[in-house]
């Protein structure tokens, strides 16, 4: 693949005069960590309640032991989401202005070969 710095520079100030937020700052940062976070909490309770459900013969204390599990179960899917939500934001933004900008310089050298 041949490289142009030029070409990668002016790439880089156009991200930067579109004000792209960079990937890995502010809430995206913050969704995926909280995400991966409440992913292993979930496991954890999911984990705890199962083994309660199993150390008691009494059926209400099954039942209870039940819905702490499942409560672990949804706080891991909801921390899933976030993560994905967190992950993918930042790569989808960033895909977007390349995208953007290539089809500019795709106008720009389309306009240029009319012109001539």
């Amino acid at each position: 693949m041949i490289e142009h710095p030029e070409r990668i520079d002016q790439f880089k100030q156009d991200i930067a005069a579109m004000q792209v937020r960079d990937p890995a700052s502010g809430r995206d940062r913050l969704f995926s960590r909280g995400g991966a976070t409440l992913m292993i909490i979930g496991v954890i309770v999911a984990i705890v309640g199962y083994t309660l459900s199993h150390g008691t013969t009494n059926p209400l204390s099954q039942t209870d032991a039940v819905i702490v599990a499942l409560i672990g179960l949804t706080v891991a899917v909801v921390g899933s989401a976030l993560f994905l939500r967190g992950s993918l934001a930042g790569f989808l933004r960033f895909w977007l202005a390349r995208s953007i900008y290539e089809q500019k310089a795709q106008t720009d050298r389309l306009v240029e070969k009319l012109d001539s």
